[in-house]
């Protein structure tokens, strides 16, 4: 049996370990890339943490901390209620505002990772407040980032276009750039009905005090008040907590998250919340964060964490249990399943497969395959990086001339991207580490199949879709 094939059946080994027996995954990545590195790949132990993300860890500890230190002291909640009032109390126009929001900052140039960092906090905090399934807020914030994210000047955008323009491929900005940003509209659209739109448009408008409530003359939005057990892989899943919930309906939808039953989604906290010296502190913090990211290229990470560190300074006892709100269970799965990807790299697993497919001998099904190997490696690792492999392994059936390069290339791009809401990419690992007050565990399992539902459909609708009519 090769070492690369070896490698592949560690993962599978890993993910069904933590699945039937509850035990963190990136714990047992981490066991995996010892063992598969020092005994498969003869991999030393600074070749084995040559892939550890320290610029991940960096993010997901530094945003988490600041945004917990926003929440201790009401910041984020005094932000809700400008975002209600901002939509005169639409909650429904919520999600679609903080789609249009990363989409805009990913489309000006801001690394999808960097526009999710900044939204995805503030937007789950609004669904945790207003009984709004964290799930449907969580991936649309994702979804808008993608949406935007490979508009000619932007950094995905910039890279593809680049690795087109090097290996002499006919390319088109534009149809990259609208590829991109139709798929994710239509799955945000999708997603939006599923997991309960409809209910958010026939709650009506909501007062910030209402603390979720229907408006006077509203309609019921309709209450969930049960377990929450159901994973979402059949019937109907119900949120918990709160009044107006979102709901996954049918087939092999994750079902909303429910937020904690102890958690208030309403009442007299909410209530007229001013500004004092420690919001305006953490607005201006919130709005360096931005500026330092996009208009200085700063790391997301390393700049927040200073931002928290000059708060908790300033005002300690707002700041008291943030450390200890960092998502450190996230950190360690992600951080683990990214170092045993950098194994399957440093190895050669990744070429191998990817070379496999583009020997096949009939370009359309050689097409498809890369969207899928795309798809499942990018779900796992960087997007650019694994279009960075597969765009030039494409090459050579491309120069047969019965694919479309445009259209090859878009397909590649969109099955790359899409996939980043499972919770092992960065932008997933964004969403799990920032939903406050969620069982964790079962968001987890929500994204990951939401992530897996996304997949296993998406490579081949882009396939049928821009690669099989031929464009370019």
């Amino acid at each position: 049996m090769s070492p690369e094939l070896i490698s592949i059946l560690v993962l599978v080994v890993v993910f069904v370990i933590a699945t039937t027996r509850s035990v963190n995954m990136g714990a047992l990545a981490f066991a995996a890339a010892f063992g598969v590195g020092t005994l498969v790949a003869d991999l030393d132990a600074d070749g084995i943490f040559a892939g550890f993300p320290g610029d991940l860890f960096v993010v997901l500890v530094g945003v988490t901390y600041l945004f917990a230190i926003a929440r201790a002291n009401g910041t984020t909640d005094w932000l809700v209620h400008a975002a209600v009032r901002l939509v005169r109390g639409r909650v429904a126009l919520i999600p679609w505002v903080m789609f249009a929001l990363t989409g805009a900052l990913t489309a000006i140039g801001a690394v999808s990772p960097a526009a999710v960092a900044i939204v995805a906090p503030v937007a789950l905090s609004f669904a945790t407040r207003y009984s709004i399934s964290p799930l449907l807020m969580g991936t649309m914030v994702v979804h808008g980032a993608q949406a935007g994210g490979f508009s000619p000047i932007s950094i995905y955008g910039s890279i593809v276009n680049g690795i087109v323009e090097r290996e002499k491929l006919p390319g088109s900005e534009i149809g990259l750039f609208l590829a991109s940003l139709v798929a994710n509209l239509l799955i945000a659209a999708v997603l939006f009905a599923v997991l309960g739109g409809r209910k958010l448009w026939a709650r009506g408008a909501v007062a910030p005090e209402d603390g979720g409530v229907p408006g006077k003359g509203a309609a019921s939005a309709g209450t969930g008040t049960g377990s929450g057990a159901d994973t979402g892989t059949g019937g109907t899943g119900t949120g918990t907590g709160g009044e107006g919930t979102g709901t996954g309906t049918g087939g092999t939808a994750p079902a909303a998250v429910a937020v904690r039953p102890e958690q208030e989604t309403g009442g007299a906290e909410g209530t007229g919340i001013r500004l004092n010296p420690a919001r305006i502190a953490t607005l201006v913090a919130l709005v360096a964060l931005v500026v330092a990211v996009l208009g200085f290229d700063l790391d997301a990470g390393l700049t927040a964490v200073t931002l928290a560190v000059v708060l908790s300074t300033a005002w300690p006892d707002d700041s008291r249990r943030a450390v200890g709100e960092i998502a450190w269970s996230t950190v360690l799965l992600i951080c683990g399943v990214l170092t045993y990807v950098g194994v399957l790299e440093e190895m050669g697993t990744i070429t191998w497969a990817g070379e496999g497919v583009g020997g096949i001998g009939v370009p359309l099904l050689a097409a498809v395959l890369l969207c899928y190997i795309g798809a499942v490696v990018s779900a796992f690792a960087s997007s650019v990086g694994i279009m960075g492999a597969l765009i030039p392994l494409a090459v050579p059936f491309l120069a047969q001339g019965e694919i479309g390069a445009v259209g090859m290339v878009a397909a590649l791009a969109v099955s790359a991207t899409v996939v980043d809401v499972s919770p092992f990419s960065t932008n997933g690992a964004l969403v799990l580490a920032a939903a406050p007050d969620v069982d964790r565990d079962r968001f987890f399992r929500q994204l990951m199949i939401y992530g897996g539902i996304v997949v296993a459909a998406v490579p081949v609708l882009a396939w049928l879709v821009l690669v099989v009519p031929g464009f370019g």
